[in-house]
């Protein structure tokens, strides 16, 4: 099973970076891989995102999630509806010392030929994920108000 988590400090409060990563509109900003989001419907738990990445060659590929946990300043998860693989993933949030702590976890379920086919690629993909955090933190920082 693909996995992968990594944690991060940012120089923000809570409250501003948990807005910011739960509006998906701003994955653009910070996921290299994003080619395009749009809010489709609904907030918090349930809100649905149609969202485009960058497949082989450069082709989008869809991406569409949904919010599956919801909790201020706390917690943000998951899941892909849409997509040849369909992950879900959380972000954890902690103050500290006016600062936050950023968890960010993915995990998939791959099985028979897909598995076999995919699970290299869908590693790296998880693995190049992670290192988003670096541009979410230096997004963040580097702007007065994001």
């Amino acid at each position: 099973m693909p996995s992968a988590e990594r944690t991060v400090s940012i120089d923000r409060p809570v409250a501003e970076v948990f807005e910011f990563v739960a509006d998906g509109r701003n994955a653009p900003r910070w996921r290299s891989g994003v080619q395009d989001v749009a809010h489709q419907s609904g907030e918090g738990v349930g809100a649905a995102y149609r969202q485009g990445v960058r497949g082989p060659g450069g082709r989008r590929v869809a991406a569409d999630y949904e919010i599956t946990s919801y909790e201020p300043g706390r917690l943000l998860a998951f899941r892909a509806i849409a997509g040849p693989v369909r992950p879900e993933g959380s972000y954890r949030f902690s103050p500290d010392s006016g600062r936050t702590v950023v968890t960010f976890s993915l995990h998939v379920e791959l099985s028979g030929w897909k598995r076999l086919v995919m699970g290299r690629a869908v590693q790296s993909t998880m693995d190049a994920e992670m290192t988003a955090l670096d541009k979410l933190k230096s997004t963040l920082e580097s702007s007065p108000t994001a």
